[in-house]
């Protein structure tokens, strides 16, 4: 009859952040938050090239376009940038990029506010917009403050 053992848990990232996350809920929020807000503005941004997941020019309102200085597709294309630097400066620094997501979105809200037709996609955003917010509240407990020597705790 064979036996099997289950190993013990490693001292390793993944087991003590499991820990962590079991004995502080708003830290496991934390997490879930800031994972979230790399993915969706990455994959959002890497997409504003590729119009795989819907053809972003529809969202643009046409004010906006108006005053761009590039083309339906070069403006979505330039926010696709926007966006990935957004990812990116989310993972090194959390406490303070949460406020630019947050900002971003409330301007992606205006636009959409501002443009017939998406005002649950608007809604949407808001939401999402809250969420960042409540980011930017729990990023101050969980990272450390400063450019130089900022970053998880």
């Amino acid at each position: 009859m064979a036996t099997h053992s289950i190993p013990a848990p490693s001292s390793g990232w993944s087991s003590q952040t499991l820990t962590r996350v079991k004995a502080e809920p708003a830290y496991g929020a934390f997490l879930l938050l800031w994972v979230g807000f790399i993915t969706i503005p990455l994959i959002m941004g890497v997409d504003k090239f590729f119009n795989v997941l819907t053809h972003w020019e529809n969202y643009l309102a046409p004010w906006i376009e108006n005053v761009s200085p590039f083309s339906a597709h070069g403006t979505m294309m330039a926010i696709g940038v926007v966006e990935i630097i957004a990812a990116i400066a989310m993972i090194l620094r959390p406490r303070y990029a949460a406020y630019i997501v947050a900002l971003w979105l409330a301007g992606i809200i205006v636009n959409l506010l501002t443009y017939p037709g998406f005002y649950d996609v608007a809604l949407r955003d808001f939401g999402l917009m809250v969420a960042a917010i409540a980011l930017t509240l729990l990023a101050r407990t969980y990272t450390k403050p400063g450019f130089r020597h900022g970053g998880m705790k």
